[in-house]
This record gives structure tokens, sequence and C-alpha cells, in this order.
């Protein structure tokens, strides 16, 4: 397997959005990321917290997945940022809508880390938020989302068995080597 995974594509790189599974390593990527280009950062499932004043597992407990994609895809499809590094929910991808927003707004960066590894990172995944549908398990949503990653991802970057500082060299690599394509 590649490391990387580049698509071509001319527009205006103002933000760095990341998408993956949760576990993925978004969050923390970011910050760093953000630091290391100087950069603002955002955490999207920071925002819908903030906005609907509970936790995500407590908004998917209490209001139901429908809702929760809704208020997910009214974050995303809104968002007005400029020079941020955007960390976004692992189930930002299920909004074509939302999705073709962030196109326009920034480099898409797809943090890809194999399903063993994203299992043994998530050992509560009801209080982490996940949205996962009842009867499906981890490995199901995995597999259902990794298509659409790939389908909204400028980059993609395979998180392997680097260092967190290995990983966050590679994707400035990347990020330079896009913006000068």
């Amino acid at each position: 397997m590649n490391k990387y995974k580049i698509e071509r594509r001319n527009k205006n790189m103002d933000n760095i959005i990341l998408i993956g599974m949760s576990g993925a390593g978004k969050s923390t990527l970011g910050v760093l990321l953000a630091k290391s280009l100087n950069l603002l950062f955002a955490d999207t499932d920071l925002l819908i917290q903030h906005k609907h004043q509970q936790l995500l597992h407590e908004i998917l407990e209490k209001e139901g997945i429908q809702n929760f994609k809704k208020y997910e895809e009214v974050v995303l499809s809104g968002l007005n940022m400029k020079g941020t590094v955007i960390a976004t929910g692992g189930s930002a991808i299920y909004s074509q809508l939302a999705m073709e927003r962030l196109k326009t707004i920034g480099l898409v960066i797809y943090l890809h880390v194999p399903f063993e590894r994203i299992n043994k990172r998530l050992q509560d995944i009801t209080s982490r938020g996940i949205v996962i549908d009842e009867g499906q398990s981890l490995s199901d949503i995995y597999l259902e989302r990794e298509p659409l990653y790939n389908k909204y991802a400028d980059i993609t970057v395979n998180i392997l068995d680097e260092t967190i500082e290995e990983t966050l060299n590679h994707i400035i690599e990347m990020i330079r080597n896009w913006k000068c394509l």
C-alpha cells in the first residue's frame, strides 16, 4: 500500500481539513499541524457540543443519529474560516453537502489508520460519541466509511508505525507538495 495518495485539484488552500475514523488522530495531529504551520485550529465535534450544550454521546442518546447528522451537516456546511486546521468528526463524510462545502474551503486530508489500530484505540465507543447504528459493529462502520473518506480526500496519509512527529512531518511535506502541483 502506498504511503500517500494525492488527488490533483486546482483550488485555493485556505484551510486544511482532516477526515478519518474516530481514533485516527485528527484532533491530536490537527493541533500539532496548526502549531507547525502557524494556523488556527478548530474541532467540529467541539463546535457541535458547544452549539447544542451537550456532549456528543448525549446528543446521540437523546436526539438520535439522524438529528445528530443534521446538526453536524449544519455546522460543517456553515464553516466560514480561513487559515485553520479543521478536525472533523468521523461521520462528517455522511453528508455530501457538508463535504462539498469543505472541499471548497480547503485541502481535505484523510488520515487512514488500519482497523486493528482503530479497534485498539477505541475502547469505549459509547462515551466517545460515535455515529453507529444499532446492530452495527466498529468493523461495519469502518468498512462503510472507508470508501467515503477516499472519495472526498485530496490527500490520503496512511498512518503506520511512525512516531507522531514523523507523521506530522510527512503530512507537512505532502501539503507543501500539493500546493506546488
